[in-house]
């Protein structure tokens, strides 16, 4: 079988590639080119030199496409849009749904190729009711990567395949020595990719009009102002540090208002909300689960899922509650809804519920 292997020159990458090749698949590897000026962590000549590499150790052909136009229309542009509208955007599962799974699979369908593989940390189980393909964790819960991919639908999965999925981090590097891939020690990469060293405000600031930057008030609980900010797209939910506020009480942003550039920021105990409204949402069962359905929630990345109930407003949209008091919401970020370890859908989070 064909299959094309999405190379990003790292080493999870580059054990897909070779337990594919060791499946006997003919392979494919391709990289992208995104970033346009390289200054982030990707895209990096020594990123596609590495790649090629690994290519030519297993014994595969390796090409670079330039995917800058659709990167910057799909991904980038957004993520500047989003830090100006006072919320705080996922570029990385945008990239997955639009990029790597949209654009770099219709390529790999031009190549001959039955299935894309890459080297997430996910893994493809069975949907207990319909026997099909469905999006589920990966064995190393550290490094899970299902809440960047909810978006991808049963045709994706059936045409998908994540060979480290059932691997921990440990094991893909112990596996890569073992063959003596070139990049068995190379670091991960923690960023978002096309941010030089983590400066989104910064990055913002570049690309924005000056006149998007709204500056405005950071004020308390009863909305008496304590500070002031020079633009909104310098805060999150959630953010402690670089508030601008002398004295008093530690505080967090809690809300962000862009109509207006006020920064509302309480106190730790202030700072939950009880669920959450979330758009643009997708199930992997195409529809929503029946009302009292019990679910598990996951609001960011790094956070552990949080048990809640959804209600659907429209085929699109949800409102969830928390079945106890929830960590901080923050607009912008995806909602990811599972139950066990299959993923039942996602969509994006509108507001927090207080």
């Amino acid at each position: 079988m064909r299959v094309v292997v999405a190379m990003s020159g790292g080493v999870d990458s580059a054990v897909a590639a070779a337990r594919c090749v060791r499946a006997g698949h003919e392979l494919i590897g391709i990289s992208l080119r995104l970033a346009r000026d390289g200054s982030g962590s990707c895209c990096s000549l020594d990123d596609f030199h590495d790649a090629r590499a690994v290519a030519d150790r297993l014994g595969f052909p390796h090409y670079v496409f330039d995917f800058t136009d659709v990167f910057e229309r799909e991904v980038v542009r957004p993520f500047v849009a989003e830090y100006l509208a006072g919320r705080t955007p996922n570029p990385c599962a945008r990239c997955n749904e639009h990029v790597k799974f949209g654009l770099l699979r219709q390529r790999a369908r031009e190549l001959g190729a039955a299935r894309l593989a890459t080297g997430h940390y996910a893994r493809i189980g069975v949907d207990p009711e319909s026997g099909g393909p469905r999006l589920r964790t990966a064995a190393d819960a550290a490094k899970d990567q299902t809440y960047f991919l909810f978006a991808l639908t049963h045709g994706d999965l059936e045409r998908t395949l994540f060979p480290v999925g059932a691997l921990t981090k440990a094991e893909v590097r112990a596996e890569a020595r073992a063959l003596g891939l070139p990049v068995a020690e190379k670091p991960d990469s923690m960023e978002v990719c096309f941010v030089p060293a983590g400066d989104a405000a910064g990055f913002v600031e570049r690309r924005a009009a000056p006149e998007a930057l709204r500056a405005g008030a950071v004020v308390d609980e009863a909305g008496r102002e304590i500070g002031r900010h020079r633009g909104i797209h310098r805060f999150t939910v959630g953010q402690r540090r670089g508030l601008g506020v002398a004295g008093g009480p530690r505080r967090y942003v809690k809300t962000i208002d862009a109509a207006t550039g006020t920064v509302t920021a309480v106190a730790a105990g202030a700072l939950g909300a009880s669920g959450l409204v979330a758009r643009e949402v997708t199930w992997a069962a195409g529809r929503p689960p029946a009302p009292g359905t019990p679910v598990a929630v996951r609001i960011r990345h790094r956070h552990t899922p949080v048990p809640a109930h959804v209600v659907p407003v429209s085929p699109a949209e949800v409102r969830v509650r928390f079945d106890r008091p929830g960590p901080a919401v923050t607009p912008g970020q995806a909602a990811v809804f599972y139950r066990g370890d299959l993923v039942l859908g996602g969509g994006w989070i509108a507001e927090a519920i207080q």
